[in-house]
């Protein structure tokens, strides 16, 4: 065994899995999952725990997998993670815990990723269930949103001794792990629905189709309904446009639209009859995990796909990982490319988009170079699908309809990073209504604080 590297993971063959919608990575087997704990060093004094947003003990939990022990790895994961199974598959541990691990300063980090997610699949295939807690202490919290920060402050206060019910405004539980990730990078039925079934284990209720602002306000779940505190986790699904002409023809999708067409609705399975116009050329514009989610699920729809970025491929924000499944799958790179225009026929319909390349000029506010246009440089891309992945703001609706609660300009709740307080007493926040669309694991760990700072202010109470 070579220390220096990984422990290769098996996966689907691209010219394979580009045409279904099956798990691309298909994980480690225990024999596996043993050798790759072994890599571990031990080290007095674990970077890896600093770069986790929610703080699971991983030297602990490894040591555990290399032992075989992998029933107590996963108690000491579950002390700290509700969704194992989803972050093991979905963070971004390349900047995170892998990017702090030792071992990656001489060869490849540790899988810390591959060995959560083999511990909590693991559990799940061996019936290993979440414990609720013995006594209630009789105060009740409502959590808008079952999303993954929902999902994670849902569970702490759950394990406290709290009543806690989410309430979801669609009709399935789980936010944007079932609407915007794509099935081949997270199953539903056999990850997402078993790990919310184990927060419901741990005693909260899930009410779904209860649209808050409308069906009923934060107000009156404290004024009306008895509930002691409340925590919005409620994400960012307000898709962003680019204002171009033509924006509003027929064929032109938000990444959101398409992607909660695909996963929630089933439009990828035949026996659903759920509308979606795959395409047979399709333009995803953005160059984030969710443009990649968008255009793998454009391609596995029969489509030909084109990623129009107008950076280059270093300042691309997706995972690498993404960005290399993609290219294995056939995704076609339109770099340094930004569209100006979409093209509409007589009937109102995408015919294609107007585009000019563009070249990287002095670093902007975000630190990356500002790509500046290049005169005389117009081209025109024949397409029948346009997709557009520009990030997501979130639903003003909640913020609007609740009294003396703050937010930014950018319509994001204000509220504390390390209790989630906002300027409403009782009122606490986190995840993409705050932040604005980031990660899952950056939600939990927003939910994981919400929970501690309700904890706080429910015990002095």
């Amino acid at each position: 065994m070579d220390v220096l590297k990984k422990v290769p993971v098996r996966e689907q063959d691209p010219d394979v899995r580009n045409k279904n919608f099956d798990e691309v990575c298909l994980g480690y087997n225990k024999e596996e999952a043993m050798e790759e704990a072994t890599r571990c060093i031990n080290c007095k004094n674990a970077q890896c725990m600093k770069g986790c947003p929610v703080s699971i003990n991983i030297p602990k939990f490894i040591s555990e997998v290399k032992e075989g022990n992998i029933e107590a790895a996963y108690a000491t994961i579950s002390e700290s993670s509700a969704l194992p199974a989803v972050c093991g598959r979905v963070c971004p541990q390349e900047s995170q815990c892998e990017g702090k691990c030792i071992r990656g300063f001489k060869g490849e980090p540790l899988s810390i990723g591959k060995l959560e997610r083999f511990v909590a699949d693991w559990a799940r295939e061996n019936n290993i269930e979440p414990k609720a807690p013995k006594e209630k202490n009789g105060k009740k919290v409502a959590v808008i949103g079952s999303g993954p920060s929902g999902l994670t402050c849902a569970g702490d206060l759950a394990k406290l001794g709290y009543d806690v019910t989410i309430f979801e405004a669609l009709h399935e539980a789980g936010g944007v792990l079932v609407y915007g990730i794509p099935e081949f990078r997270l199953p539903k039925d056999t990850v997402v629905k078993h790990e919310i079934e184990n927060v419901k284990k741990l005693g909260v209720t899930i009410e779904t189709n209860v649209v808050i602002g409308k069906s009923i306000t934060v107000d009156q779940l404290i004024s009306e309904e008895g509930f002691d505190a409340v925590f919005i986790g409620s994400g960012a699904g307000l898709p962003k446009f680019m204002g171009i002409p033509g924006e509003n023809a027929n064929g032109v999708f938000s990444a959101n639209e398409y992607l909660t067409r695909s996963n929630l609705m089933k439009a990828f399975r035949e026996d659903y009859d759920t509308p979606i116009r795959p395409g047979k050329k399709v333009a995803v514009v953005g160059g984030g995990n969710v443009a990649m989610d968008a255009a793998r699920t454009a391609l596995r729809l029969g489509a030909e796909v084109h990623i129009v970025y107008r950076r280059s491929e270093e300042e691309l924000p997706a995972r690498v990982e993404e960005v290399h499944h993609a290219k294995e799958e056939g995704i076609i790179f339109d770099l340094l490319t930004n569209p100006t225009e979409i093209l509409v026929d007589e009937n109102g319909w995408v015919r294609g988009m107007k585009c000019i390349k563009m070249e990287l000029g002095e670093p902007d506010a975000s630190g990356r170079r500002r790509p500046v246009e290049i005169p005389d440089s117009e081209y025109e891309m024949e397409l029948d699908t346009v997709i557009m992945s520009l990030g997501t703001s979130p639903n003003p609706l909640i913020s609007s309809t609740t009294e003396g609660l703050e937010v930014n300009k950018w319509k994001c709740i204000v509220a504390d990073e390390e209790f989630g307080k906002t300027s409403k007493e009782g009122v606490y926040a986190g995840g993409d209504a705050v932040t604005g669309a980031a990660t899952v694991i950056l939600a939990m760990g927003a939910g994981k604080a919400g929970a501690k700072g309700i904890d706080e202010y429910l015990s002095h109470k």
